[in-house]
């Protein structure tokens, strides 16, 4: 197995980055943030075609983070991939700045301004359709939460992209049990989600999302069917903080200064 360490470290380094991002803002959505660190670090660093100084470039491979709360995460791997300045991330979430709390295509490397759920999937179908009818070679992955699956829109996408062979397409679910209203085994059941999602057609893998290892076989190991691909990913919510770890109100819990430096000397 491949040595994945550099990844682990890189990891570590977006966690510290998004605690510190957080602070002069007071903003919140730390926890759906860093559940999926290693996710993001894993296809920015070893999956995806993409070119920082040229993020338009018709040949890159399209990335969706469709549960756009988390956009911080996404801003901090676009940071380290060179896609701008790292000073500009200063200004995360405040008055008039080019970096809002959810994501916006005015940065950088952002394919899609996501924030309402339910629209990223169905535009990466899209994405996936037009590629395909023009016999193109691009990629196309969605990382989605699982609460999100509670939007009818993705079932919909989920339909087409299946009955369509849409094996160009990814999505990733961040399966941390838990959305904006607690947790998401109490607000809507929907396991089996994978039972589910292979029923309308597609290739269905259950992963741990922050093992690079695990990652790195799942990823290579898609069969070559004709059929998109669908990742769940298991995660926890906060991962990486214990301050955060598992907890529901680390979607919506804010930092002071003094716990900020105290997580940033245990990271």
């Amino acid at each position: 197995m491949e040595n994945n360490t550099g990844l682990t470290n890189l990891a570590r380094e977006i966690r510290e980055d998004i605690i510190a991002a957080v602070v002069p803002n007071n903003s919140h959505h730390i926890g759906c943030s860093l559940s999926i660190v290693e996710i993001l670090t894993y296809l920015y660093f070893k999956k995806l075609r993409i070119f920082p100084k040229e993020p338009k470039n018709p040949e890159r491979d399209i990335f969706i983070l469709s549960k756009g709360h988390a956009a911080l995460a996404l801003y901090c791997i676009l940071q380290k991939k060179g896609f701008f300045k790292e000073k500009l991330l200063d200004t995360y979430d405040q008055d008039n700045s080019s970096f809002p709390e959810h994501a916006s295509s005015g940065v950088p490397g952002v394919e899609l301004s996501t924030g309402s759920l339910g629209h990223g999937l169905p535009v990466g179908v899209g994405f996936a359709l037009s590629f395909k009818n023009d016999k193109k070679n691009n990629q196309v992955t969605v990382l989605m939460s699982d609460g999100e699956l509670d939007e009818g829109s993705n079932w919909e996408a989920i339909m087409f992209a299946g009955q369509h062979r849409l094996d160009n397409l990814t999505i990733v679910i961040d399966l941390n049990g838990f959305q904006g209203y607690g947790e998401t085994k109490k607000v809507i059941d929907l396991s089996p989600i994978g039972k589910k999602i292979s029923e309308f057609g597609w290739n269905v893998y259950e992963t741990d999302g922050h093992n690079f290892d695990e990652l790195t076989k799942t990823f290579d190991g898609f069969e070559k069917n004709n059929r998109p691909n669908c990742i769940i990913a298991k995660t926890v919510k906060g991962k990486g903080v214990p301050y955060f770890e598992g907890k529901f109100e680390a979607h919506y819990m804010k930092l002071d200064q003094e716990t900020k430096d105290k997580i940033l000397s245990e990271l």
